[in-house]
């Protein structure tokens, strides 16, 4: 029989049982995950030129992983009985895929042999969604079949660039803030959803893995507030909300949405993003990713009349608000993607493309270029 430990045994027994605790402890801390741990593929950006093969390297260098690209119907078929054309996409993919970045499209743009312009806005003339005739229709559907087979795990791309690392493009975004104006004529969200269908079908019928992702849906077009005359923009909440309305079954069809929450200030975010959300919670659809296809501030000089130009040190600051905001809420939001808008400046392009890169003319780095690595996790 053993005799009874004395004081200070019980004391010594004590402090090993709380430093052996304190490792365990320290050793689970180790083997979880951060707080600030995001998916793969989660920092991306929106080029509004095509980089060289040295800059596509430095984007990688610094942390970005997903690269959103327009591929714009029109451009690939600009004649209704020509050739699909992919001389303007193959090298964004190439280039992209030589660094291990992935390939985000966004498909839209009717051509006008398809479907005519209804009225010029600025240099582009928005059209109506390709869903009211059975011509385009089909057209559309051949269009996204072919990019599909193009770029897809099976893709002839591929086949054509044996000795490039394979990256097979599976997540296909359907149009470009089809709730404004801008890009689309009479913005509808039943032809949309019509629309979302029809592509659902077609890029399946090519690749069974596609994941369809929606429009990225502009937060809140001032456009949407005017009563008078033909609706020229929706807030994304509730076009969204109509869509499911007018387009039953339509979540089948969907992997994700998006939203381009564009504001003056980072702190509006949560806001924008939990209205949001919660549309899919009213539809019992909440399980759906978020992906979050454009998002950014200007370098231009602050403006009175331009709620986005914050100056240089302004946009790495609201680029540093809202990288740590959504990092830190990935998992509650279920966020995706965050494509920052964009990598290097384009004059004129929108009212506030000047001075939106991350790089100014030249690919010189701006201080919101180095604030993206260091929040990314690459090197500047």
């Amino acid at each position: 029989m053993r005799a009874a430990a004395s004081t200070s045994d019980l004391r010594v027994r004590g402090a090993r049982f709380a430093l052996a605790a304190l490792a365990a402890a320290l050793l689970a801390l180790a083997a979880a995950p951060t707080a600030g741990a995001v998916p793969a593929k989660f920092w991306g950006v929106v080029p509004q030129t095509n980089p060289s093969q040295a800059e596509f390297e430095r984007l990688k260098r610094g942390g970005v992983d997903s690269l959103r690209i327009p591929i714009a119907w029109g451009s690939v078929q600009p004649t209704p009985n020509g050739p699909q054309v992919w001389s303007l996409v193959d090298p964004l993919v190439f280039g992209a895929a030589a660094v291990g970045i992935e390939v985000f499209p966004f498909l839209y743009g009717a051509p006008e042999w398809a479907v005519p312009p209804v009225r010029a806005i600025g240099s582009h003339p928005p059209r109506y969604l390709p869903v009211r005739t059975g011509a385009q229709r089909s057209g559309w559907k051949r269009f996204l079949r072919a990019a599909a087979l193009r770029y897809g795990p099976r893709g002839s791309f591929w086949r054509e660039n044996p000795g490039l690392r394979k990256q097979p493009i599976r997540f296909w975004q359907i149009g470009n803030e089809v709730n404004f104006k801008y890009f689309v004529a009479r913005p509808n969200p039943g032809e949309y959803g019509k629309l979302v269908k029809l592509s659902y079908a077609a890029l399946k019928s090519a690749d069974k893995g596609a994941r369809l992702i929606l429009s990225g849906l502009f937060a809140r077009p001032k456009e949407a507030l005017r009563k008078k005359g033909p609706r020229e923009a929706y807030f994304a909440t509730e076009f969204l909300e109509q869509m499911y309305r007018r387009s039953p079954g339509v979540k089948r069809k969907f992997h994700g949405v998006a939203l381009h929450p564009y504001t003056g200030t980072w702190k509006r975010l949560p806001r924008y993003i939990r209205e949001f959300r919660a549309v899919l919670q009213k539809f019992r659809d909440a399980g759906k990713g978020l992906y979050l296809t454009e998002l950014g501030w200007s370098s231009q000089r602050p403006s009175r009349n331009n709620s986005f130009a914050k100056g240089r040190k302004g946009q790495a600051r609201e680029l540093k608000g809202a990288f740590r905001l959504l990092r830190n809420n990935q998992r509650r939001w279920r966020l995706r993607r965050v494509h920052w808008f964009s990598v290097g400046d384009q004059r004129g392009a929108c009212n506030f493309c000047d001075g939106s890169g991350l790089f100014g003319e030249g690919f010189v780095p701006k201080p919101s270029w180095f604030a993206y690595a260091r929040l990314a996790g690459g090197r500047p």
